[in-house]
């Protein structure tokens, strides 16, 4: 196995800018920004959503009703091409 060519695997923090929630894990991404944590300095990398933001994982997901869907649809376009 080669040495030195695998990346640095280190702690970072991932920070949802929706809700404003981080997450400190490791990874092997890098950032220049920092943001301070439990008295540490860690890179930080801003995401758009995660799992404290998304609808699905907070239970304010939209159910679409399809089947009122395709009945408006129907009536709608029952006299088409009569």
């Amino acid at each position: 196995m080669k040495t030195d060519i695998h990346p640095e695997y280190k702690p970072i923090v991932f920070r949802d800018l929706a809700s404003g929630a981080t997450f400190l894990t490791r990874s092997t991404t890098t950032s220049d920004k920092t943001i301070e944590l439990d008295g540490e300095t860690y890179p930080v990398i801003d995401v758009e959503i995660s799992s404290e933001s998304h609808p699905f994982y907070t239970g304010k997901q939209r159910i679409l009703d399809s089947a009122g869907r395709v009945e408006k649809f129907n009536s709608r376009y029952k006299n088409f091409g009569k």
